[in-house]
């Protein structure tokens, strides 16, 4: 059932308006496992005629399915999700190869994911909308009316980033199919066999032609034109702070909805449960190397509990599985996406041991696998302290005071999440209600989920609401006709 999305030669085709097409220009851009550099599958690179007629059929598709019941709709989600789970092994076993990632997370993910269209599906359908009295308002009569109901904007373009191609680009796709719009689905270049494998998914699931399209092909080439397209009317973007804010200088009155980078940040309070806490950064930090906006990428500790804390990170980073899926089933650390992520991390790594960081443990290298790595005594001058290094890679630094921890904190550009660390209830209060990010996680790790809360970021971590609710009505807005009685 998925031959029909590549060809003998494992080279990819595109879905436009219900048919599966290679490119005209017959360019690919090939795609290699960063576990052992093998040809995993070739994408098209789709010239920017081939994206016009990609938008054009979505647009033409959306008058039609924007009439189409939300019920009829939910049921084709609803089939998406169980078709998902049914062809969890094949698509896992994809997933580990293209993105590196170890097989019982990529099992995770793809449940994660038919939850989350199941969920926006149930969601969809509790929509409503609403009727206003005119003489609720003072100077008018009783004689208006005005029936308010949620309209789909139209054709949405999202875009998904290597690190979850599966659940962050349904995080995009279903929400927006459920309130009737239709979808041009751009993944990041690794990752996006497995984002064509779901978007097959939703074809067979019953989406109708032109409803969910793709794209492939390099951002230096066609993503400056497809973010400005005059027929894309909304634009839902996970990925780099860099290209986020390319994107928000480029559109002019197109609404975006963008999750950046983070440098979320684990605060740790005297009287925090010292071995829980650690349990949660070790888990927080270094789940799939690190590779997660959501990630703890800097703890933040007072003095006076920072060595006996230090010392038990390390026993528990010490005992982290790492290694290569090809050869294990279940690690934490993994090697990363590629060689050019591994130099960067590796960069930070040398600037901090330069400047005068103490070493915990970790800091070698071996081809893209970089050992977990914790440092102490980490200062305001080096660049682990405020560089995402997207990586498995730690900064501690040891503050004196609780203001003082807000502030190194707030310092960032980014405003993601925050941990607060504590016993006491009052400073968690207060330390959560002084930190400008948009989202406080009160004794836990930094972390995406439930996916029905809201999750956003402020500053450079990004713009607009996600989760599943507010995603919904990101990609709507309220549309009123106003009845006028004439008594």
């Amino acid at each position: 059932m998925f031959e029909i999305i590549k060809n003998s030669e494992n080279k990819y085709k595109n879905l436009n308006n219900g048919v599966w097409e290679t490119s005209e220009s017959n360019k690919f851009i090939d795609i290699y496992s960063p576990l052992d550099q093998r040809l995993v599958g070739s994408v098209p690179a789709m010239t920017s005629a081939e994206v016009d007629k990609t938008i054009a059929s979505a647009k033409e598709a959306q008058k039609k399915w924007k009439h189409i019941s939300v019920n009829e709709r939910a049921e084709i989600l609803y089939k998406a999700a169980d078709l998902l789970i049914k062809h969890t092994d094949e698509l896992a076993e994809l997933m580990m190869l293209e993105i590196g990632k170890d097989i019982k997370s990529a099992h995770s993910e793809i449940s994660r994911t038919a939850d989350f269209i199941r969920f926006s599906a149930d969601s969809g359908k509790s929509v409503s909308g609403e009727s206003i009295p005119g003489d609720s308002f003072p100077g008018f009569k009783n004689n208006k009316v005005s029936v308010v109901k949620r309209e789909p904007l139209g054709v949405i373009l999202a875009i998904s980033p290597f690190n979850y191609p599966v659940n962050l680009a349904a995080s995009k796709i279903a929400p927006a199919l459920i309130i009737g719009n239709t979808v041009v689905l751009k993944p990041a270049t690794q990752g996006s066999l497995s984002g064509l494998y779901l978007a097959r998914i939703f074809q067979m699931a019953g989406v109708p032609d032109g409803v969910l399209n793709t794209v492939t092909g390099k951002g230096s080439e066609i993503g400056d034109y497809i973010t400005t397209h005059k027929d894309i009317n909304f634009i839902n973007f996970t990925g780099s702070t860099e290209v986020g804010q390319r994107i928000s200088g480029i559109t002019k009155m197109v609404p975006l909805l963008m999750e950046l980078g983070g440098k979320d940040a684990a605060i740790v309070l005297e009287d925090a449960d010292l071995e829980m806490t650690a349990t949660q950064i070790v888990a927080g930090a270094y789940s799939y190397s690190g590779q997660r906006c959501t990630a703890v990428k800097r703890i933040i500790v007072m003095d006076s509990v920072a060595d006996e804390l230090i010392a038990m990170l390390k026993e528990k980073i010490s005992q982290l599985k790492i290694g290569n899926p090809l050869e294990h089933d279940q690690l934490d650390v993994v090697p990363l996406i590629s060689s050019k992520a591994a130099d960067f991390v590796m960069e930070l790594i040398a600037d901090a041991k330069d400047k005068g960081a103490s070493l915990v443990l970790g800091g070698n290298r071996e081809g893209n696998l970089i050992e977990p790595t914790l440092f102490d005594h980490v200062t305001r001058d080096m660049r682990l302290a405020w560089e995402e290094p997207f990586g498995p890679v730690v900064p501690v630094i040891r503050v004196a005071s609780k203001e003082e921890a807000i502030e190194i904190a707030n310092a960032s550009e980014y405003g993601l999440q925050s941990s607060v660390f504590t016993q006491n209830i009052n400073d968690a209060f207060y330390i959560a209600d002084s930190l400008d990010v948009g989202t406080v996680q009160i004794n836990n790790k930094t972390e995406r989920g439930p996916d029905h809360f809201p999750f956003l970021g402020v500053k450079s971590s990004g713009m607009g609401t996600q989760g599943i609710k507010y995603s919904i009505e990101s990609m709507s807005r309220p549309k009123a006709t106003i009845v006028n009685l004439h008594i």
